[in-house]
């Protein structure tokens, strides 16, 4: 995948974002067979990524990724690795850092969700880039969950700006190492004072939707069940036996001679 490069607020720092590139055909195609070539020499290649914004003791982690995974993949692979699954990803990037230390040049991109580490960690001289997890501000949400876990009042998380409900719950389930489906569960804004209740869609942001709360009122976010859910096992079993059952009645229909 190639990458267009614009140059960001710092004079040091550039970002790398997965738009159209303005290279001629012949580049392009001459790119792509070496990255395919590589592909199928070396599909794995090794990466260090330094990871002090989630563990101070510890300086990196080396991961062997192919060259399809994504900036966003290697977040989760991460929080996975660290056991930190209840940390919302949203809140995590990476970046970039090139030295080229014959000529004393530091630049630090910073790579979008779709970037491949590997592919462009195998476009530099060895030795010379390095990837960085980085960290943003969020906010802090309050949800009362004891729809999921009896005797818990709420939890208390710290999500991004564009995390969205679904991605909310499946936050919540991997705090208690919950299978359930996140299909299972909406999020409810309530306040009771007004006697007020309003089930946030899907793709809703709950932290935005807190920023519109008025000061000092009694809104909270509520963790319901779903009463029609329906897991998808068991609408497959229906789906199977209804099928079934309707062939063994054309069966019937049928006159034998």
């Amino acid at each position: 995948m190639l990458k267009h490069v614009h140059r960001a607020k710092c004079a040091d720092t550039l970002s790398i974002v997965s738009t159209a590139s303005s290279f001629n055909q012949e580049s392009m195609s001459s790119r792509c067979s070496s990255i395919s070539s590589l592909n199928i020499t070396n599909p794995v290649e090794t990466i260090k990524v330094y990871t002090k914004c989630l563990r101070s003791d510890l300086e990196y982690k080396t991961l062997g990724l192919s060259y399809t995974t994504t900036c966003s993949e290697v977040i989760s692979i991460l929080l996975s690795k660290y056991r930190m699954r209840h940390r919302d990803p949203n809140l995590f990037y990476m970046t970039m850092e090139i030295n080229l230390r014959k000529i004393g040049l530091r630049t630090v991109f910073v790579l979008d969700n779709e970037s491949c580490p590997a592919v462009l960690q195998s476009c530099q001289p060895k030795g010379e880039s390095r990837f960085c997890l980085q960290s943003k501000k969020g906010g802090l949400v309050k949800i009362y969950d004891s729809e999921l876990m009896p005797g818990s009042k709420y939890k208390s998380l710290l999500i991004s700006e564009r995390t969205t409900v679904d991605e909310l719950i499946r936050i919540l389930l991997n705090c208690y190492n919950s299978k359930e489906e996140v299909e299972q569960f909406s999020v409810y804004e309530v306040s009771k004072s007004e006697e007020y209740q309003r089930k946030l869609h899907h793709d809703d942001m709950p932290l935005n939707v807190q920023y519109c709360w008025p000061h000092g009122s009694d809104f909270i976010f509520l963790l319901k069940r779903n009463p029609n859910y329906k897991s998808k096992q068991v609408q497959t079993i229906w789906t199977d036996h209804h099928k079934e059952e309707r062939i063994m009645n054309d069966y019937e229909n049928f006159i034998y001679i």
